[in-house]
């Protein structure tokens, strides 16, 4: 068949089509049969949302650790449960269902902002923990080398979260994995001296005090879903302190209706990853806890921000006021967050002291 006869077939099956479709009860018919086909894809990108908007299962960060080291032949020293749950927290936002969502450009996870702001929130706390380990705890003293695998892993999780591609995330976050990888194999090894972990009461106070920042800030994003007038303390407590511009003495803040569910399951991924990472910190600072008789403070604050990961029963994110007849779920999460966040300042007071 020379390229003309093909042209010329392919036109008259065209012709064909079209003259079918010209028929009612065959236009009729393609219609019903388009109307079929959307239906069944809408219906399968629903049931992939609803499989892809869950969140991993919690884990126990002790027996975890364990489980790591045995199936590694890894000793089980101190540090190992702290960077085992770290490595286990990066590996859950690539590997839960759906993977790593916040840089999906199709659909139907374009449509889903719910899993992206909680990766998002996990990643913040693996970000704070990653930089803590690579300038605080794994290092003796201001002046001593920063080990070469955390200089490689604290980077790599700071990379732009929404890289869909050259290069895209998940190939940037593993490579912070396989740093830490290597880092937990180098600490559980008598061999290598370089590899550290120092549980200090310095050390757990500095990573502490990110942490009281960022719950901070939360709570007061969260309080703000209906609005508030607040008084600017910028400058309170100190006489000669100076700021580079004026501010009012009344600021007004209030999160915009859009971005009060954002906030919300930000918050839900940050506290889900602050929880397990407590559980491993009271396992490798657990002398220096029972020296300061803090360990109960450190489970207090857990217990807090346990409430925080309650089933939501809503199917929206409700924003009625403080003293409404609708529930408000981002005050609910602020009170928790709030009490946490006390607690983390009573804490740090603990380890300061003598």
């Amino acid at each position: 068949m020379t390229f003309k006869q093909l042209i010329q077939r392919g036109r008259d099956i065209g012709w064909n089509i079209f003259d079918n479709l010209s028929e009612p009860g065959n236009r009729q018919q393609a219609f019903k049969i388009v109307g079929i086909s959307i239906g069944l894809i809408i219906l399968l990108f629903v049931i992939i949302m609803l499989w892809w908007d869950s969140t991993p299962s919690g884990f126990e960060p002790a027996q975890n650790a364990r489980n790591i080291a045995e199936s590694k032949q890894h000793s089980l020293v101190t540090g190992y449960t702290s960077t085992a749950t770290l490595i286990t927290l990066s590996n859950a936002i690539l590997n839960k269902p759906g993977g790593y969502l916040s840089n999906d450009v199709m659909p139907p996870s374009i449509w889903m902002d719910n899993i992206p702001n909680w990766e998002f929130g996990v990643l913040t706390q693996i970000r704070d923990f990653s930089r803590a380990l690579r300038n605080d705890i794994s290092r003796s003293q201001s002046q001593s080398l920063e080990d070469p695998d955390l200089a490689i892993a604290e980077p790599q999780f700071n990379f732009n979260s929404e890289s869909w591609l050259f290069p895209p995330t998940e190939r940037e976050y593993r490579k912070g994995i396989k740093a830490l990888n290597s880092y937990l194999a180098r600490l559980s090894n008598p061999d290598q001296e370089q590899a550290q972990y120092y549980a200090r009461a310095d050390n757990l106070a500095d990573w502490l005090a990110i942490v009281e920042k960022r719950l901070g800030s939360l709570s007061q994003r969260l309080s703000a879903s209906v609005g508030q007038i607040r008084i600017n303390t910028d400058l309170a407590g100190e006489p000669a302190a100076q700021q580079s511009t004026p501010a009012a003495d009344e600021l007004i803040s209030k999160t915009p209706w859009t971005q009060i569910d954002d906030v919300f399951y930000e918050s839900r991924g940050t506290t889900w990853a602050l929880i397990h990472l407590l559980k491993a910190v009271e396992y490798d600072f657990q002398d220096i806890l029972n020296k300061k008789n803090a360990l109960v403070s450190l489970r207090q604050i857990v217990r807090e921000l346990e409430s925080t990961q309650e089933a939501v029963w809503s199917p929206v994110i409700l924003n009625g006021s403080g003293f409404g007849l609708m529930a408000n779920h981002s005050l609910v999460m602020a009170s928790y967050i709030s009490r946490a966040n006390a607690a983390i300042i009573d804490l740090r007071t603990l380890l300061s002291q003598g």
